[in-house]
């Protein structure tokens, strides 16, 4: 996530099933007593009919136990696609009922009027599962994969266990080679921002994209056995402040400073007022940077971001603000001069392009213009760079996150149930 629930689980009423099998148990043993045993024979009998009641009560109530604790998240992995390729061993592919179904596999699902067609076969929708990986569009996934019609295609939804999510997400986000505090780190907001997102999206047809927009994941290709010891060694932390789950924004690097929340997104966060941070500086490639564009190109961009300019003259950066950031960007053209936010400009041009709002602007040549700019991300939270030489000087994953989110408490999600 470069730009960018207390654990809200359905409640399943664990003690109804049992005092219901508990009652009818109870009253079978009364007829049998009263109807069938001789006075002699009862107590053995009863001894035994006990005994198993008091088995099937704790099989049950683990079954139960482990429904309440099913921890998943839903990934939009793929977006209004004209087709899908369903491949893998194993799986098992269920209709919008739950309606298992023989399809051969590999499929190619292709979206029609109202559905999914397979093999000349109509589907409202389709889920496919496997107790491996199910691969899409020749990527691996773990959990399963549900597809759907939307406007433009097929959306393809990943379904899966949140720790095994975060497994697939490290190496995604950070290299999971790095000091394994600042990889435990990135495991503990990564889960923080998935959990936060999930309640705000309860309903929705899912939690997160799986791009920039939420948090990069790739799928299952490249877990490794460092990301999983992150997971693992943090397994069900999040940040909390208030008794609430964060919203923990991350980012690349902040360049010397990360940014407040409301001067990105207008909304002031108690945790997220910015900090001083020189650490990422000790990666100067991750830091600075430099992109060339023509002012066609870049006028080309702005029009297609909904901008009506025609004759694009100047890019002229406006007044930084007090973390050397652009409040505003200007742009000067024969017809449709105006003035757009930092962080809007970074959005319609490209966010992997003008890597951060802390830049500056040449001419080129008459035709083009350089941006340099140092920082890569909207600067807000925690700096992934940062974290990394933190982690370097000695730092805890606790302390490392205690500093960008100054007043936020680390809790485990099963102590907020």
């Amino acid at each position: 996530m470069h730009d960018k629930m207390c654990n809200d689980d359905l409640y399943v009423p664990a003690d109804f099933e049992l005092l219901s099998s508990k009652k009818l148990t109870h009253r079978a043993i009364m007829w049998f007593y009263s109807q069938v045993l001789r006075p002699h024979e009862r107590s053995g009998i009863i001894i035994l009919l006990v005994l198993a009641t008091i088995l099937v009560s704790w099989s049950g109530f683990g079954k139960i136990q482990a429904a309440v604790q099913d921890d998943t998240i839903r990934i939009a992995i793929v977006k209004s696609a004209p087709e899908i390729t369903v491949a893998g061993d194993g799986i098992v592919v269920t209709n919008t009922t739950g309606e298992s179904l023989s399809l051969s596999i590999p499929a190619l699902i292709k979206p029609v009027s109202d559905g999914l067609m397979v093999d000349g076969q109509f589907y409202k929708k389709l889920s496919f599962s496997s107790e491996t990986v199910v691969y899409i569009n020749n990527k691996p996934y773990r959990g399963s994969a549900e597809l759907s019609l939307v406007d433009k295609g097929i959306l393809v939804v990943n379904q899966l266990p949140l720790e095994e999510y975060l497994v697939g997400l490290i190496n995604c986000e950070i290299s999971s080679s790095w000091p394994i505090e600042a990889v435990k780190s990135q495991a503990i907001i990564a889960r923080t921002y998935a959990v936060n997102r999930r309640i705000a999206r309860m309903g929705a047809p899912y939690h997160m994209e799986s791009s920039v927009i939420d948090q990069v994941y790739d799928g299952s290709s490249i877990e490794d056995s460092r990301a999983r010891r992150a997971v693992q060694e943090t397994e069900g932390e999040v940040l909390t402040y208030g008794g609430g789950v964060i919203q923990a924004y991350y980012h690349s690097s902040c360049g010397g400073r990360t940014e407040a929340s409301e001067n990105v997104w207008g909304a002031p966060l108690p945790y997220l007022k910015g900090v001083e941070c020189q650490y990422c500086f000790s990666s100067p490639t991750a830091t600075a940077w430099e992109y060339k564009i023509t002012l066609k190109d870049l006028e080309d961009r702005l029009r297609a971001g909904g901008y009506k300019i025609s004759g694009l003259t100047a890019i002229k950066p406006g007044i930084p603000n007090g973390r050397g950031r652009l409040k505003q960007v200007l742009l000067q053209a024969t017809v449709g001069s105006t003035a757009v936010t930092g962080d809007q400009f970074r959005k319609v041009v490209g966010y992997g392009l003008i890597k951060s709002t802390r830049f500056t602007v040449t001419p080129g040549t008459k035709k083009d213009l350089l941006f340099s700019g140092t920082g890569n991300g909207h600067g807000v939270g925690l700096c992934q760079w940062g974290a990394k030489q933190r982690a370097v000087d000695g730092f805890t994953s606790g302390e490392i996150l205690a500093y960008y989110y100054p007043g936020a408490e680390l809790k485990k999600l099963s102590d907020m149930n």
